[in-house]
């Protein structure tokens, strides 16, 4: 594709990693609603990903967590949200550039969104109906990537 062309996919992608972003502010300013709860896969391996090396160890390319009632300290910035929760019943702090994003789901709604990180030139994300199968089944084959705690 040559430079000068407008790249629509990204704008697309863009604008779907806005939409994570928004639900996460609403989560940290406001709380989540209901049953609302997100399903967050993200690429361990990026280099903007910030995490304790013995979770990186255990994860070392993708993993997923869930936010819901049991996570702190949720802080959401224009390019990163970095929040607390528990693994082994010890609180870590992760810090998760939107860009490594594989997936988001809110399963209370039925509602999930995938990206093609490896790829920026890619198809853009996709919005769906369905939840992200990959990114639900690897949260519960993983319990110790789920919070174990409630939020303070």
């Amino acid at each position: 594709m040559a430079s000068n062309e407008l790249r629509y996919d990204r704008m697309v992608e863009d604008a779907l990693r806005g939409v994570v972003g928004k639900a996460l502010t609403h989560a940290a300013t406001r709380g989540l609603p209901g049953d609302h709860h997100f399903y967050i896969t993200f690429r361990t391996d990026d280099p903007g990903v910030v995490m304790p090396d013995h979770l990186r160890h255990r994860y070392p390319s993708e993993m997923t967590i869930v936010l819901q009632h049991q996570f702190w300290g949720l802080e959401v910035g224009s390019e990163v949200f970095s929040v607390t929760l528990t693994f082994a019943n010890v609180p870590e702090r992760l810090t998760v550039p939107y860009a490594a994003v594989v997936a988001f789901a809110d399963p209370s709604v039925r509602f999930g969104l995938q990206f093609d990180v490896a790829d920026k030139s890619a198809e853009p994300a996709k919005a769906t109906s369905e939840i992200p199968v990959s990114g639900a089944n690897e949260a519960a084959e993983k319990p110790a990537a789920r919070p174990a705690a409630r939020p303070a």
